[in-house]
């Protein structure tokens, strides 16, 4: 009998060779993972086209002192932001209650547009937009990986997640350019409408991926819903956070994130308020406002961090994954912090100030952000839409509350220096590295039981 020459494999298609220089991807998985990764971009290039406009608002009309105390009023609208969107994610579907969320916002940038056209003082929508902007920042990130994290495994998500979290950084990269450019072409205010613009693509999309996994889903069980047709069970999402010692750890790793981030940021705004006060004097303002013209030194800064934030998104996060895993990747950050503020706390030069903070907010916007996202992938679906929303929103601004109080206790009873504020920042990178190690642990202990459980009776 003749022998049967076994079937040549067929090369890989085009795209997913292409995908393949960056992460591992499967078959039949490209699709999806394109259209998250084009929503994440769009996401972050909408925030990142109103951030500028933000800082420039709040700076020009109050001071980096100002603004680092109203950091304090958006953690506390943001408690009832979340209770608000888990009694909501409790009465609708997933594609509903994110497309309300993101309609919301469309409206309230169309609002903000029209309150420039009522001539309405600079310093009221500065301080009201610096509010929402804050909670734009974080709710509707954390509303995508919510979505993200319900569609994908745990293990499907450490191999995609890296690519679809390249969307953000990328689009991060793409919001400071355009911002730059819109800044001086349009103004501040007519930008919230180009914002508005791109929240609409990112419902569409939301909905494609959304009806093309559950339709997947009703395949392979024929016909039986799918879990993401329903809505949560009841239940608010700092009720689940609290109750499990991983997701606890979890939202202190994060807000201890934020509050070295967020010193860091009033580090930056310090030394860049008295570039521009320099500049002012000097006469060198380019016939900009200050507005803008501090609107433009943001959109420089920008730039510059989100480029090196791509090339650690698109070269490194899945080759550490793949190294080291979820649980070492949580240190990357903490390390690099350590070291920048070590340098600045010697010497807060403009060079020294603004690199260090250009390497953290790249690291936080590429790997990190990929880490955090991926600790939720081992939880329950109520946790990575609710409990993650608590931990995405409040406990992420909530370090804003604590370093509102550091620059009050640090400018107003130490008479702190920017060095000074480097050296507390050294010492709080410490504790941040020793709830790495815990959440390390736990993240074990968690990933060993879904592991048992999947091999069990009936899997």
């Amino acid at each position: 009998m003749a022998h049967q020459a076994s079937p040549v494999p067929q090369p890989a298609p085009l795209l997913y060779r292409f995908l393949r220089l960056f992460t591992e991807i499967h078959p039949g998985e490209a699709v999806t993972a394109i259209l998250l990764v084009l929503n994440t971009y769009l996401l972050l290039t909408c925030y990142y086209i109103i951030k500028p406009v933000r800082d420039g608002l709040i700076n020009a009309g109050q001071g980096a002192e100002f603004k680092s105390y109203l950091s304090a009023a958006t953690a506390v609208v943001l408690v009832f932001v979340v209770k608000g969107f888990s009694r909501l994610a409790s009465r609708v579907p997933r594609q509903r209650l994110i497309a309300t969320v993101l309609v919301f916002f469309i409206l309230t940038l169309v609002l903000f547009y029209g309150l420039y056209l009522a001539r309405v003082s600079l310093g009221t929508i500065g301080i009201v937009f610096f509010v929402y902007a804050g909670v734009f920042s974080v709710m509707l990130p954390a509303q995508f990986w919510g979505f993200a994290n319900d569609i994908y495994t745990e293990a499907e998500g450490r191999r995609l997640f890296p690519l679809i979290a390249f969307g953000a950084t990328f689009g991060a990269l793409t919001g400071s350019a355009v911002a730059r450019y819109l800044v001086g072409a349009l103004g501040s205010y007519a930008m919230m409408l180009v914002a508005a613009g791109v929240l609409c693509a990112c419902i569409a999309l939301t909905l494609i991926v959304h009806r093309r996994e559950v339709e997947k889903i009703r395949r392979k069980s024929r016909g039986s819903p799918a879990a993401g047709e329903r809505p949560l069970a009841e239940g608010g999402g700092f009720k689940l956070l609290f109750s499990s010692r991983y997701l606890t750890l979890i939202a202190l790793f994060i807000l201890i994130l934020n509050l070295v981030n967020t010193n860091g940021q009033y580090i930056l705004d310090k030394v860049f308020s008295r570039a521009a006060q320099e500049a002012a004097a000097a006469g060198a303002m380019d016939g900009l406002s200050a507005a803008d013209f501090m609107g433009r030194l943001y959109a420089d800064f920008q730039l510059t961090f989100n480029i090196i934030a791509v090339v650690i998104q698109l070269f490194l996060v899945s080759r550490v994954f793949k190294a080291v895993g979820v649980r070492g990747a949580l240190f990357v950050l903490p390390v690099l912090a350590f070291g920048g503020y070590a340098m600045v706390a010697l010497g807060a030069t403009l060079a020294a100030v603004r690199w260090t903070k250009a390497v953290e907010n790249a690291t936080d916007y590429s790997m990190m952000n990929t880490t955090r996202h991926a600790l939720f992938l081992t939880t329950s679906r109520e946790a990575k839409y609710k409990a993650k929303a608590a931990v995405d929103t409040f406990f992420h601004r909530a370090g804003d509350v604590l370093s509102a109080l550091i620059v009050f206790l640090g400018t107003g009873l130490l008479a702190l220096r920017v060095e000074g504020f480097a050296a507390f920042n050294l010492a709080v990178v410490v504790v941040w590295i020793l709830v790495g190690v815990l959440i390390a642990r736990e993240h074990a202990k968690v990933t060993a039981r879904g592991a048992g459980a999947a091999s069990g009776p009936g899997s």
